[in-house]
Order: C-alpha cells, then sequence, then structure tokens
C-alpha cells in the first residue's frame, strides 16, 4: 500500500498492480466566476474523499484520512517502491516519442499584441504582461501587471501562456490571484509518480491537463507556477525559447533532494527562532539581558552565537561559519560586516559594551587547565627547597619593595647601606620561582606557553597561575621569602667594584607605592636612610651609564586602572607617571644594574643566558639638546634607535643602557625569558650542568618573544582604547595641553597629549614649531574605532 498526499487529504494506493492516474478520481465540483479561460474538470477540495482500489484481493473499499506531512509520506512511498523495484534508480529519463515528436511539443509560438506573457525584470522578480508592439527587429513594448510599459528583450521571455489571443492587461492581477489559488505542491507529487512509473515526460500544457484536467490558459499557467518553484520532482529535459519538456526525477535523487528540504528547512526554522531570541534580547531593558551562558546552554544556539562572535572578530574557521553569520545579520536588517557584528553581541548582552575585541583575536590565556590549578596547589604543600641548605638569612635586612599601587606580583625588592670607606653597597632581591618550579614541570611549560604575564587596564592574566605566583612566589611584606639577591659594591663613580649572588631568605619591611616612596625621600628622614642612599647609588649609576654611551629616553608614561570593566560606564582611574621620578629612578637604575651583574657572572663562567643588547650605540645626544627634554626628546631618539637583539652565547652591547653586557633577570614572576636565566644561574650556584644548552634556549626564546610581542600589541592597544575612552567622558570644551613632537606634513603634526599621555596628530597653525607647547580640544573620539580628533584652540 502506498500513500499519498493531495491539498492535506490522503490518498491510499495499492501498488500491487500499477493503475493509471485516472484510477484514482477525486471528484468534487468547483464553481468559478470570472472572464478567465478555463474549463476545470477535476479539482481539489480541502476535504476529499478517495477511493482505494486493491487489485488482485477482489476489495473496494471507500475511506476519509486526515493530513500528514507530504515530506514523510513522500519518502515512504519511494522507500516502498524502490523496494519492490518499481522503480529505476537511473539519472537518465528515457523519453518515449520520436525527435520529430519532440519538436512538435517545443513548437515555439510567434510573439504578436495580446499574448500574456511572464518576463524576468530582474534577478530577483518574474512578472506578467501584455505584448504591446514591436520595439525594434528583437524588442517588444510590454505592458506589466503594475500597468507599467517597458521594453524587454526575447531572452527575459519565460513563459508565453497558450490559448490567449488579446488579453487585457488590466485584468493580470485577477488572473494571477486565481492561478495562485491553483497552486498546490501535492498535485506536483501526484503527477511526478504517475509519469515516473510510466517513464514520460510531458510539456506545462499536458502537466496541466493530467493535474487539473484541463490546459486552459488558466490552468496552464499554474502548471508552469508549479514548475517554476518545484525543485525537487523535475528536471528540464529540453527547451525552445520560453517553451519546455520536463521529465520526473528518478526515485533516489527525489529521495536525496527531499532529504535536503528537509535539513534546510529544519534549518530555517532554527535560523527563525534564533532570530526571534536575538530581537527579544535586544530590546529587553540592559539590566535584564540574559545571561551569556544562556546562549549556549543549547547546542543549536551555541553554535550560531559562536558562528557570530567567530565573524565580529573576523577569526571564522570556514566558509560555513560565514555564511551563518551573514544570514543571521541579514535577517536582523544589518549589514554583513563584522562590526555589525560587535554592535549586535553587545546590544544582546553577550558582550559588554566595551569588549576587548583583541583580546579575543589574539587567543590570549586567560584561564588554566585543571591539571595545572591542581600541580600549582600542590607545589604550595608539598615542594621542597633545593637550595635551603645553601640560603643566606637576610631578614634582619631593612629591604623596600616599590612598585604601582595594584601590583600583585611582587618579584624585586631593594636595600642599601653605606660602608665604612664611604662606598655604598646596594642589594637587588629578587624573587625565586625556581623553588617551586622544575625546568620540564607542567607548570613550567603552560608558562612558557604563556610568556609572560599580561598586564591590562581591566585585568592581569599571570604566567604562573594566580594563587601560586601571588602566594608562593611573590615577595611580601613582613614574610619570610625565598629570593636571589644580587650585591653590589659601588665606586664612587657608579661603576662596579664587586658583587656576587647567592641564595637568601628575605623579610621585606616596606611595600611602597612609587608615590609613598617618593614622598619618604622628599621628606630625608633620618631612620629612612637606606632610602636615600639608594637614591644616591642611582643617580651615580645614572650618570656613570650616561658617560658610557648611554641615552636617556625616560617620558610620561599613562597608566590606566578600570574598575568594573562589564558595566557599560565603568570606573577609569587614569595615572601620568614621570619616568624620572626619583622613586622610578631607584627602581630603574637597580634593575639595570642587576642585569649587568648577571651578565657579568655569565660571561666570566661560560654561563648560557639570554643576553640582550642593543647595537646601535654612536647616538649623537648633542644633536638633540636643542629639544625639550622629556617627551620631545625622547620621541626623537626613540624614532631612530635599532630593535633590541639577544644572543645565548655571549653578552653583547647594550648601547642605549650603556652596557657591556645585559640580562633581564628581575621579573622571572612576569617574564618568562627571565625565568629562563635564573634556571640557569640556580644550576651554576648548585654547582650543575646548565639545564638548557644555547641552542636550547634560541628555540623556546624565539616562541617566547612571540607570545610577548602580542601581549605587547595587546597592553598597547587596551590602554589606548581606555584613554580614548577617558576623553570621551571629558566636559565639551575642556582644554588639554600638548607638545608638538613633529611635522608628519605640512602643517600637520604629530602630538603628545601631556595629561593623559597619548599620541595623536593635530592640524597647528602657521608659525609653530617642534617642541611648542599648544591646547587642543576634542572633537571626536570613538575608542571601538580608534578615532581621536583634535583641534587647536586658543590659550586663553
Amino acid at each position: 500500500m502506498a500513500v499519498r498526499v493531495v491539498n492535506g487529504a490522503t490518498i491510499l494506493r495499492c501498488c500491487a498492480v500499477s493503475p493509471s492516474l485516472a484510477t484514482v478520481r477525486c471528484c468534487v465540483q468547483l464553481s468559478r466566476t470570472g472572464p478567465f479561460y478555463s474549463s476545470t474538470r477535476c479539482s481539489i477540495s480541502r476535504q476529499l474523499c478517495c477511493r482505494v482500489i486493491s487489485f488482485g484481493f477482489g476489495s473496494v473499499a471507500t475511506r476519509r484520512y486526515s493530513a500528514q506531512s507530504l515530506v514523510d509520506v513522500v519518502l515512504e512511498e519511494l522507500e516502498s517502491l524502490r523496494k519492490r523495484g518499481k522503480v529505476r534508480a537511473s539519472n537518465k529519463l528515457e523519453l518515449k516519442g520520436s525527435e520529430e515528436l519532440l519538436e512538435k511539443r517545443l513548437e515555439r509560438r510567434v510573439l504578436q499584441k495580446g499574448l500574456l506573457l511572464e518576463f524576468q525584470k530582474d534577478a530577483e522578480r518574474v512578472l506578467l504582461a501584455v505584448a504591446q508592439k514591436a520595439d525594434g527587429k528583437k524588442n517588444w513594448i510590454v505592458a506589466d501587471q503594475n500597468g507599467v510599459m517597458a521594453s524587454i528583450k526575447p531572452q527575459q521571455i519565460t513563459f508565453i501562456v497558450p490559448g490567449i489571443n488579446n488579453f487585457d492587461h488590466t485584468e493580470i492581477a485577477n488572473f494571477l490571484q486565481k492561478a495562485h489559488e491553483n497552486l498546490d505542491p501535492a498535485l506536483l507529487e501526484f503527477a511526478w509518480m504517475e509519469l515516473l512509473e510510466k517513464n514520460k515526460s510531458c510539456t506545462v500544457e499536458e502537466l496541466a491537463e493530467m493535474i487539473y484536467g484541463s490546459a486552459e490558459p488558466l490552468e496552464s499557467y499554474s502548471a508552469h507556477l508549479l514548475l517554476s518553484k518545484d525543485d525537487i520532482y523535475f528536471t528540464t529535459l529540453e527547451t525552445k525559447g520560453s517553451h519546455s519538456v520536463y521529465g520526473p526525477r528518478p526515485a533516489v535523487q527525489v529521495e536525496e533532494l527531499m532529504r535536503r528540504k528537509l535539513v534546510k528547512e529544519a534549518a530555517e526554522r532554527e535560523l527563525e527562532e534564533f532570530v526571534e531570541l536575538l530581537k527579544s534580547a535586544k530590546n529587553t531593558p540592559l539590566h535584564s539581558k540574559p545571561p551569556r551562558s544562556m546562549w549556549k546552554c543549547e547546542e543549536k544556539n551555541r553554535r550560531k552565537i559562536e558562528c557570530l562572535e567567530a565573524y565580529a572578530i573576523d577569526e571564522y574557521m570556514n566558509e560555513d561559519e560565514r555564511k551563518t553569520a551573514g544570514m543571521i545579520l541579514k535577517a536582523m536588517g544589518l549589514s554583513k560586516t563584522a562590526p555589525a557584528a560587535v554592535s549586535l553581541l553587545i546590544d544582546i548582552g553577550y558582550f559588554p559594551v566595551h569588549v576587548n575585541l583583541e583580546l579575543l583575536k589574539l587567543s590570549i590565556r586567560t584561564d588554566y587547565p585543571e591539571e595545572i590549578l591542581t600541580a600549582a596547589e600542590r607545589l604550595l604543600f608539598e615542594s621542597p627547597d633545593l637550595d635551603e641548605v645553601d640560603r643566606r638569612d637576610m631578614t634582619g635586612m631593612k629591604v623596600y619593595a616599590i612598585d604601582v599601587d595594584e601590583a600583585d606580583e611582587l618579584d624585586d625588592a631593594l636595600s642599601a647601606t653605606k660602608l665604612q670607606d664611604g662606598r655604598i653597597k646596594v642589594w637587588i632581591h629578587v624573587a625565586d620561582p625556581t623553588s617551586l618550579v622544575l625546568p620540564g614541570s607542567n607548570i613550567d611549560k603552560e608558562a612558557m606557553k604563556r610568556g609572560t604575564s599580561v598586564f591590562l587596564p581591566t585585568a592581569t592574566y599571570p604566567m604562573f597561575p594566580e594563587k601560586l605566583a601571588m602566594e608562593g612566589m611573590s615577595l611580601k611584606q613582613g614574610e619570610h621569602c625565598r629570593a636571589i639577591t644580587v650585591s653590589v659594591v659601588l665606586h664612587s663613580d657608579g661603576s662596579i667594584a664587586e658583587y656576587s649572588v647567592e641564595n637568601t631568605i628575605i623579610k621585606p619591611t616596606y611595600m611602597l607605592t612609587y608615590e609613598s616612596a617618593t614622598e619618604l625621600l622628599n621628606l630625608n628622614l633620618e631612620e629612612e636612610s637606606e632610602l636615600g642612599l639608594l637614591s644616591d647609588a642611582a643617580a651615580i649609576r645614572f650618570q656613570w651609564r650616561q658617560k658610557q654611551g648611554a641615552i636617556d629616553t625616560s617620558t610620561l608614561e599613562t597608566r590606566i586602572k578600570v574598575s568594573n570593566p562589564d558595566d557599560p560606564e565603568p570606573s577609569i582611574k587614569l595615572y601620568v607617571e614621570n619616568q624620572a621620578d626619583p622613586a622610578m629612578r631607584i627602581v630603574s637604575e637597580m634593575m639595570i644594574l642587576c642585569g649587568e651583574v648577571i651578565a657579568t657572572l655569565g660571561s666570566s663562567n661560560n654561563i648560557v643566558l639570554p643576553y640582550r643588547g642593543q647595537p646601535q650605540s654612536n647616538i649623537d645626544v648633542t644633536a638633540f639638546t636643542h629639544l625639550p627634554e622629556g617627551p620631545v626628546r625622547s620621541s626623537a631618539m626613540v624614532r631612530i634607535m635599532r630593535a633590541a637583539e639577544i644572543d645565548f652565547r655571549k653578552p653583547i652591547r647594550h648601547g642605549v643602557l650603556g652596557l657591556p653586557g645585559y640580562v633581564q633577570f628581575t621579573s622571572p614572576i612576569r617574564r618568562y625569558m627571565d625565568l629562563l636565566a635564573h634556571y640557569q644561574v640556580k644550576a651554576f650556584l648548585r654547582g650543575d650542568s646548565p639545564p638548557f644548552s644555547a641552542g636550547q634556549l634560541e628555540g623556546i626564546g624565539s616562541m617566547v618573544n612571540i607570545n610577548m610581542k602580542v601581549a605587547k600589541r595587546l597592553s598597547s592597544s587596551s590602554l589606548r582604547y581606555w584613554i580614548i575612552e577617558y576623553l570621551r567622558r571629558q566636559p565639551k570644551g575642556k582644554k588639554f595641553s600638548a607638545l608638538i613632537l613633529r611635522f608628519i606634513k605640512d602643517r600637520v603634526a604629530s602630538i603628545f597629549l601631556v595629561e593623559v599621555g597619548i599620541y595623536a596628530s593635530l592640524w597647528v597653525s602657521v608659525g609653530m614649531h617642534i617642541g611648542d607647547e599648544v591646547k587642543v580640544q576634542v572633537e571626536a573620539a570613538h575608542p571601538r574605532d580608534d578615532v581621536l580628533t583634535l583641534k587647536e584652540v586658543p590659550d586663553i
């Protein structure tokens, strides 16, 4: 038994014998009105009485059935037919009839006045029209269904309605309405089965006769519409002009097309449902937006939201992801662009207003795998100190740790004293993470993949798991902390007289911010004389380095802290710090001194280390003395400097620092290259072979430097974003001071905004020079687009 659905009713046929289409006849009266050319003998109503004829079983029965899914029953019939071998799976239809018969069936009608025709108006529109008169040799003037006259080419004509010779174009709308009322895809499926069983083809008129019982104009056009909209049952076998012969597709092909249609329709329904969710979330008040997790609860929604997210950051994995995102944006009435996707994700609450797109694009590691966190937790309680016996107890020494107030990872501190001969001795205490982490361990490998801690205005993503870095590795006030201490006795001119490197235990006395350290220095308290000695040591070191060719590039540096970055209007705290500040000078000079000592140690003992150098040492500083000190002079000198280099076998001169050799060593919790230096030095202090050869260090260094560049790029772009956001919020008309650094072209200058520490460009008035100060106002500030437009204003 096979099942067919026609216009919502079910027709059951016994397929033991293949009866003709006429065997199963549905007889329902249908009245028509209007001046249409139709003599319909058989039509379909909403309720059908269908005869079920059983051949070979001697019984006849009549039953009424409710509607079923057309797709389901077609697939059932196909499967049934295939099992019984009634339908071949051939892709080629064997057309019965001679070539002459085919030619006759495709007989071309001559275009003449009064014919009703269908033509392609544009890529998306097909219209009905009545031919009015010839327009040149080939074109015709037609009056379409809207009464609009147009000249069309023969190639545009898609169908000429047969049986009409003098149609009135004012009746086109009614004709179209009646034709659309006749459309029922089930009729096409019914005819397909009949033609497939008989291995026959058909023209539009023949199909109209088969399914409507008439080939009159209305029925023929209705049949044409069914065929033109069909992409399942029939294929065009041959075409001449606007007339074609159609053949039924093989059952296997129809089944596959039906399956694809099912999948497509299901996908379209999913898309519609998802778009409704987006619209609902978009219209929801800000405080009531659905949580980000809601979009990932169901797999079908998760895939779509991830496609949008990938599209927003231009990181889609394949063409399907791109198409899916494009369809969603189109359905939402948005342009198919990354900014549109970003705006949509912000509007629905999936992205915060100030989402860091660079963070997403660069795939920065912000979380740790569970196994790493577990290993870090275990280290805090189980890891023995391999250097415990050799550690020198320095807990009685006054120790200053100076850093920014938000610093979480404190990895260096300072001490100083004056020797009897008047020379200054300083100690640079560096946190010792290698007392917990061994080379090649899982935690070490994870740190190597990251390469550095990432510091953003909105968050810090540490190189080591946070609890391990903050509790196990960082220096903490008033607590015993493991360290590697570099002690240096300075000559009066600032050069190194003697040095040592050893494992120590220290007990930091003060945790100072740069501001509080500077205040203490200005107070010049006798009980804090050690801080004064550190300042003196920094001063003579700076002078000594300058004599060795060092270049002072200290300038103003901006630091921003954003407290609640996920809020639409987060709190922004902006600090502009002068790197020439006394406390900052102490820290920078002591860190440079430590790097020189480690390079000297490595050079004297043939230790493989990441020696950093800057080959350019012949910059004529006097050529820049005409420029004001600070940002203007520093900017000019930095522009002609070459990039730093690394040698893993021997020290190389660092021209900018004025040192014969230099190794970064003071931030092993924050920078993996510093940690590598610690591994190598610690092995030397124990008398062991270094864990890494020069070749190994070079390979690791290449990967780490790539990650460090990515992190630096992210930090710079994030800082700039929040500075522009800060400026956007300032009162309209507020004036800012800016320094002219250089001229880019004509009167377009590169400037530096002193109060906020950002570089920009500005059209300046005639007569301005490099180093001059100008007053500016913000005309436009759009952080998402990295747009900052300024204008010069009078200083009144």
